[in-house]
C-alpha cells in the first residue's frame, strides 16, 4: 500500500485549502486514514482522521469548525478540507495509515504506512 498527498500551498490567513492523499494496494479490512501535520521544532500533531469505510471522524480541538476530511465513494482518496486558515496552521501535512483501537487514532506512531509531506504556508 502506497500513499500520494498533494495539495498544499501558499494562502492568505482566512483563506482554504484542500489536501488529498490517494492510495494504492489493496487492503483487506477497514483502515485508517489520519492527516498529521509538523511544524519546524515541533513534535508531529494529529489534526484530523478517518475510519474509511465505517465513517468515524476524529479532529483535533484546534482545528474543529474550520477542517472537513472526508473520502470518495470508491474510498481510494481521503481529502481534508481546510478553511478559515490561520497562521499557525502553517506545517507540513502528511497523511498516514493504519488500523489501530480508536482511541490511539491521533498517534502518529501507531500509522504504518506515510505519504511524502506537503507544505501549507499561512501568511499575509
Amino acid at each position: 500500500v502506497q500513499l500520494q498527498a498533494s495539495g498544499g500551498g501558499l494562502v492568505q490567513p482566512g483563506g482554504s485549502l484542500r489536501l488529498s492523499c490517494a492510495r494504492s494496494g489493496f487492503v483487506y479490512d477497514d483502515y485508517d486514514i489520519g492527516w498529521f501535520r509538523q511544524a519546524p521544532g515541533k513534535l508531529r500533531e494529529g489534526v484530523a482522521c478517518i475510519r474509511v469505510r465505517s465513517g468515524e471522524l476524529y479532529y483535533a480541538n484546534s482545528v474543529k469548525g474550520r477542517f472537513t476530511i472526508s473520502r470518495d465513494s470508491a474510498e481510494n482518496t481521503v481529502s481534508l478540507q481546510m478553511d478559515s486558515l490561520r497562521p499557525e496552521d502553517t506545517a507540513v501535512y502528511y497523511c498516514g495509515l493504519t488500523r489501530i483501537v480508536w482511541s490511539e487514532i491521533a498517534n502518529h506512531k501507531r500509522y504504518d504506512v506515510w505519504g511524502q509531506g506537503t507544505q501549507v504556508t499561512v501568511s499575509s
